[in-house]
């Protein structure tokens, strides 16, 4: 497994080249670090399953360069759905479509369905360009672990699993993309993230559905009730029981991690404390990289307040119902 700076343009030429032969490469994108793979190569992308010890039966993510490439992935594309690519492409959003029949079926977890999006990020759009192709990419870290926003992450999570790493930095928005389905009779959000409901709303002038079926719990990736989840016990507060929270632990000899927004404690003995932004971007930017670092330090919890239960807070809460367990 090699690392590369992913400024350097014979990074995305090596790159291109593992991708060609049917190898993994991990490159950044405005969310989190994709762990990708040639989406039109069956065996290339089984790879990233075994990496990841991820089921089959879930879909992954198809990245391409630019909206006019929905057609060679997906059919009767509604008019809503053109709207939303054209508008918020690149960026952090993923459109679920029925795909062409010669979408490999490994890529979309054996359903009719793909999810496709145009990542925001330099470096994946230049890959894009020189692969020229479709990347099948989930996020690079193990099966419901927590996603990776740094290059290190990527390596702490798969080690040499991976055949090489683009190093782009951190990643700015930090949450997965909003996953908006329009494969069947009504449009339904099935993932929260940095482009809202309202937004999408707004645009298209129909109302979102959310998921209500079990063929939506696998309709797109992040949709198991355990996800983003670090190894340490991990447990969602209140702002009005942190601090009995916190006794209780302490006083039983246990040691605790705290993510706080508000609260002016400080880190002691038994205690490490992480202040999290207030602003909800900045706080979806920080928070998977605020769980892993309290995650390393093999405490016997983590408490994380709970942040405002608000529309604008929707994304963080959706991943932190899914990373936690509320106390």
């Amino acid at each position: 497994m090699k690392s590369m700076p992913a400024a350097a343009d014979a990074a995305i030429e090596y790159a291109v080249h593992l991708l060609k032969q049917g190898r993994l490469v991990a490159f950044p994108t405005e969310t989190v670090y994709g762990l990708g793979a040639d989406a039109s190569n069956p065996d290339a992308v089984k790879r990233i399953f075994t990496a990841k010890g991820r089921p089959a039966k879930n879909p992954v993510i198809v990245h391409i360069a630019h909206y006019t490439g929905l057609n060679t992935w997906a059919e009767n594309v509604p008019e809503p759905a053109l709207q939303l690519a054209k508008r918020f492409w690149p960026g952090p959003l993923t459109i679920v479509l029925q795909k062409r029949p010669e979408v490999p079926l490994v890529v979309t977890g054996g359903q009719n369905t793909v999810a496709l999006r145009v990542p925001k990020h330099p470096v994946a759009l230049r890959l894009l360009d020189a692969f020229d192709g479709g990347i099948a990419a989930p996020s690079a870290n193990r099966y419901c672990r927590i996603s990776p926003t740094e290059a290190k992450h990527v390596i702490d999570e798969l080690g040499r699993k991976v055949d090489l790493i683009l190093d782009g930095g951190k990643c700015e928005v930090g949450l997965e993309s909003t996953i908006v389905d329009f494969s069947g009779d009504v449009p339904r959000l099935l993932r929260p993230g940095h482009i809202s409901q309202f937004e999408i709303e707004d645009l298209i002038k129909c109302y979102l559905y959310g998921p209500n079926t079990e063929a939506d719990a696998v309709r797109a990736p992040g949709m198991s009730p355990l996800h983003y989840a670090p190894v340490t016990i991990a447990l969602r507060c209140p702002a009005a029981n942190l601090n009995a929270a916190v006794q209780l632990l302490t006083g039983g000899g246990k040691r605790i991690g705290i993510m706080t927004y508000q609260s002016t404690m400080s880190s002691g003995n038994r205690v490490r404390v992480i202040r999290m932004p207030r602003q909800v971007d900045q706080y979806a930017q920080v928070l998977y990289s605020s769980l892993r670092q309290l995650d390393a330090l093999n405490l016997d919890r983590i408490l994380v307040e709970q942040p405002p239960e608000t529309a604008a807070w929707s994304a963080v809460n959706d991943r932190l119902r899914k990373a936690t367990t509320l106390v």
